[in-house]
């Protein structure tokens, strides 16, 4: 059996740090399905109403990554801080949209706002994968 064994860059050989290859990129959907087991176990926590030191952080956190995940998937064209920023704020914005609409509706809960910031981030989710999906069929013409 062969190894095959790929040399470093050397500082010769004219790659600069732009040309590198990232490290980091296998991470990512790693790093992103801890994020949805975690949003989830928060939105699981916060909607069966199980006492426990981490429904509010897990609860917190799934409030800010739902919407902002969704926001994000949107907004692709963006660079990535411009991206974070504005699906932060995006995500804050949905968040206090719904309290507010659920306070002026005389029908505030926990469950209610969860359920509820669930449903946009999920729409919003859809909406950007039927987008992307139209956008990727061809159309055909029929003569």
């Amino acid at each position: 059996m062969q190894t095959i064994r790929i040399k470093s860059p050397s500082s010769d050989t004219g790659i600069g740090p732009k040309d590198r290859p990232d490290r980091h990129a296998d991470a990512l959907p790693l790093l992103a399905g801890v994020a949805v087991a975690v949003g989830a176990a928060g939105a699981v926590l916060a909607l069966t109403d199980i006492d426990s030191p981490l429904r509010g952080p897990l609860t917190l956190f799934f409030l800010l990554a739902a919407p902002g995940g969704a926001i994000a998937a949107a907004l692709r064209g963006l660079e990535s801080w411009g991206r974070i920023v504005a699906s932060v704020s995006g995500a804050v914005a949905v968040n206090l949209l719904v309290a507010q609409a659920m306070l002026a509706l005389h029908m505030w809960s926990v469950r209610g706002g969860v359920a509820a910031v669930t449903v946009i981030g999920l729409l919003i989710y859809l909406l950007v994968m039927a987008r992307r999906i139209r956008r990727r069929t061809p159309t055909r013409r029929t003569s």
